[in-house]
Order: C-alpha cells, then structure tokens, then sequence
C-alpha cells in the first residue's frame, strides 16, 4: 500500500516539476516600469487626491468630527482623524507614489 502511494506523489511530483520548468522556458522577458496602462488614471487621481477632492475629503471628516464633538461625547480621535486625513491627502499621495514608483 505505502509502494503505490509513494510512486503516485513521485510521478505527481516529476509532472510539476516538469510544468515548472516548461513555463520557465516559455515565459517572455518582463519589464518592469515599462507598462503605461494605467498612466492616465493614475494621474487623474492623483490630481483629484491632491486636489479639490482631497479638500472636500478632509473638509467632511472635519465636520464629522466637530458633530462629534458637538454631540457631547468627546473623544482624541474626532480630533486627531481629521488631521490624518488631511495630512494624508496632502501628503500621503507623493509618498506613495514615489514608493511604488521607486519599486517598480
């Protein structure tokens, strides 16, 4: 019984390592950083993000935050999200982008 399982996993074994080496030899070059796809949304996006979109952004999580405020419940966290979302719309987009550019 252990013979007839143990040829079962080597010839599953010799058929992937087989496939892996046949999509090894067939796969073409890559280039990263040389696809533009997606160029044109991304600065769509960007420029929405660092622009009057980040304000409204940042302007309505302001306001949720002073409702909370208002409400009576006070909390460090209607004042601090606020400053995070605005620090991170008007910061965090060149960040990110310079990451993700630098990685790829």
């Amino acid at each position: 019984m252990k013979t007839l399982f143990t040829a079962r996993r080597a010839e599953t074994a010799g058929l992937v390592a087989t496939a892996a080496i046949a999509a090894a030899m067939l796969a073409g070059p890559a280039f990263a950083g040389a696809d533009t796809t997606f160029d044109t949304a991304l600065t769509q996006f960007t420029n929405f993000l660092q622009g009057s979109g980040g304000k409204i952004i940042t302007v309505l999580s302001l306001a949720g935050g002073v409702v909370g405020l208002a409400s009576g419940r006070f909390s460090l966290s209607q004042v601090a999200i606020p400053v995070g979302v605005g620090v991170g719309a008007g910061t965090g987009i060149p960040i990110v982008t310079s990451t993700v550019t630098a990685t790829i």
